[in-house]
């Protein structure tokens, strides 16, 4: 049964070898040539550069001369010191890299020419302080006749190791054209040998794979009566054998009544066409492959017409396509902000609100062939929402004028009357008070959150400092907070960047939110205002250690009329956390909670920086 795959690995074998022979040559030529470079680098090109830059510290040494005889003794003797240093630093590097026959004289030389250079230009600058003229032409006779020979001896160590680098060079071409012409002549060896050897093992394995593709076409066309010709024994022929016994349960398997398997899918369509909501499935590509008559009828558009059919030409809405491809692309339902899941579509002067819902489908193997869209008609629920927030907003508006009578009448009676009552008068009239002002504070929020919800919120925008909004909120609270013994920290960075809000409306936020952990905090507690830089929003937390909020809670805390009630029992209207949710949804932000009862709770919300 291993026949064939002996014949594979002994043939391609052989190619490995001889790609192995030739891959050492060619590590083996690089390798010379490598040692060649670095020769040429090690050996000369570090005597070249101190050779180059002793020719400059002396050429500037008889620069400094030159400043010295012409009155600027002070400059010229710091620069020639200078100069001196490096001159003294290369020749030291190029008696360290002596490697080449004849260098180490040179060099020898070259430090002879200059200590007797610095000797004879010591006795210039002492000759020079006594009688300048003689100087000059000391100078000319002794010191420029030394620079120019320690200039010319430096051009003949230079010149030297440029000669050795070009010979050195045409040692490595010369290995450079041995290692191609040797690289070339085995791999061209090796290319025929393996040409050969792959039009052998072609026609070796094309006959038997031939006969399998054309008895697979014969499958594919319905034909299932071939069979493959089983011949020899390696894996070829188990390979025929296996072909012939799949296409026998094939066979089978077709003859097997289907008709069940149609009427299931019969079916499931009934199913789909018999709901009330709309329903309509893509496949991987977007393509409708099935809608009920319901979709059919909120798009406008016949069943018939729009399958196979791209759903952009159906449902012209980009946001709703990019939760189908992430829905596709991850096999999970998106996630999906409040509001993203409504579906608005006009028709004429009436619109129809609808709640999507983005399923993928799966099957047994994980493979994802299409996505479920549906779709379910909230109109009326949308219009009973409007009517009850305009409800709200109507019946606000005329308990406000009765209200402030009211409000009035009990002032003037706690003022003018209080003396004139007895205690429990005077109690009944206190509790009268305290609930007119709880109401006056609960129609202010109904008619706060009725203007929000219509659309209504004003909003003056403008960058300011995540710091100056917690101090204006710390000082409103600092009374309340003081009163009850509870100490308030503010751990806000002054270096946060600008945030662009409305300072009025995120300011009632911070007051609502400190408010709260105020009022659920114990005496002796702790609350925190703090504050961070989280990619391109900025974080502001209330932190506190109260009594916390139930876990049953926590996702219903930020709708109308839901709160926690405090130890002491005086709880708020239950709508500030809802109106504070629609101010920072207006401010493109997201507020959440994280609480453990008992514990304390974290009232955390976003803001973007401004630009």
């Amino acid at each position: 049964m291993r026949t064939f795959r002996k014949k594979i690995l002994l043939g391609y074998g052989a190619s490995l070898l001889l790609i192995i022979v030739v891959l050492s040559l060619a590590v083996v030529l690089i390798l010379r040539l490598g040692r060649a470079s670095e020769s040429i680098l090690q050996e000369n090109y570090r005597s070249i550069q101190a050779a180059e830059n002793m020719i400059d510290a002396v050429e500037r040494q008889d620069s400094a001369t030159l400043l010295i005889l012409l009155g600027y003794e002070r400059q010229g003797t710091a620069e020639f010191r200078e100069n001196e240093t490096l001159f003294l630093q290369w020749l030291g590097r190029a008696k360290d890299n002596i490697t080449i026959p004849g260098e180490k004289e040179i060099l020898d030389n070259l430090e002879k020419s200059y200590t007797r250079y610095l000797s004879e230009l010591s006795n210039l600058q002492l000759l020079y302080r006594s009688e300048p003229a003689r100087a000059t032409n000391a100078y000319h006779e002794v010191i420029l006749p030394l620079f120019r020979s320690i200039r010319d001896t430096c051009i003949k160590l230079r010149d030297l190791n440029h000669e050795t680098m070009y010979a050195a060079s045409n040692r490595a071409n010369k290995i450079s054209v041995q290692a191609v012409f040797s690289i070339s002549l085995i791999g061209g060896v090796s290319v025929i040998i393996i040409i050969v050897f792959s039009l052998f093992l072609s026609h070796l394995i094309s006959r038997p794979v031939t006969e399998l593709k054309e008895a697979a076409l014969h499958v594919a066309q319905g034909n299932y009566d071939v069979q493959v010709p089983v011949r020899g024994s390696d894996e070829l022929t188990l390979l025929a054998t296996q072909f012939n016994l799949m296409v026998e349960k094939l066979k089978q398997f077709h003859d097997m009544n289907i008709g069940r398997i149609i009427a299931e899918k019969r079916k499931s369509e009934a199913i789909i066409r018999s709901v009330d909501n709309g329903i309509l499935v893509v496949d991987d590509n977007f393509l409708i492959t099935n809608l009920n008559p319901e979709a059919a009828k909120i798009f406008g558009v016949l069943p018939e017409d729009t399958l196979e059919k791209h759903i952009l030409e159906v449902m012209r809405d980009e946001k709703l396509f990019h939760f189908l491809k992430e829905a596709l692309a991850s096999g999970q339902p998106p996630q999906m902000e409040e509001g993203e899941d409504i579906l608005t579509i006009k028709t004429g002067e009436e619109s129809r609100h609808y709640q999507v819902s983005i399923v993928p489908m799966r099957t047994p193997s994980r493979v994802i062939p299409g996505v479920v869209l549906l779709l379910r008609d909230i109109t009326r629920l949308r219009e009973l929402d409007r009517l009850k927030s305009e409800f709200v907003m109507t019946a606000s508006h005329e308990l406000r004028t009765p209200l402030t009578s009211i409000n009035m009448a009990v002032k003037l009676l706690r003022e003018s009357a209080a003396t004139k009552l007895t205690d429990q008068e005077r109690a009944l009239l206190e509790a009268c008070h305290e609930g007119v002002q709880r109401l006056r504070a609960l129609v202010n929020d109904l008619l706060d959150l009725s203007t929000i919800e219509a659309g209504k919120l004003e909003l003056a925008f403008e960058p300011v400092q995540p710091s100056f909004l917690c101090d204006q909120a710390l000082s409103v609270i600092k009374g309340q907070a003081d009163a009850k013994g509870i100490e308030l920290t503010l751990g806000v960075p002054e270096d946060l960047p600008e945030v662009t809000a409305d300072p009025h409306k995120i300011v009632w936020v911070l007051v609502n939110l400190l408010a709260n952990a105020v009022r659920y905090t114990k005496a002796g507690g702790h609350i925190k205002l703090a504050g961070e830089l989280v990619g391109k929003q900025v974080y502001l937390s209330v932190i506190d250690d109260g009594q916390g909020i139930p876990l049953d809670v926590q996702p219903r805390i930020f709708d109308k009329f839901v709160h926690s009630k405090p130890s002491d029992g005086n709880g708020g209207s239950g709508l500030g956390l809802a109106i504070s949710k629609e101010i920072v949804k207006a401010h493109r932000g997201t507020i959440w909670v994280d609480s453990i009862a008992g514990q304390g709770s974290t009232f955390t919300f976003t803001l973007p920086v401004a630009a």
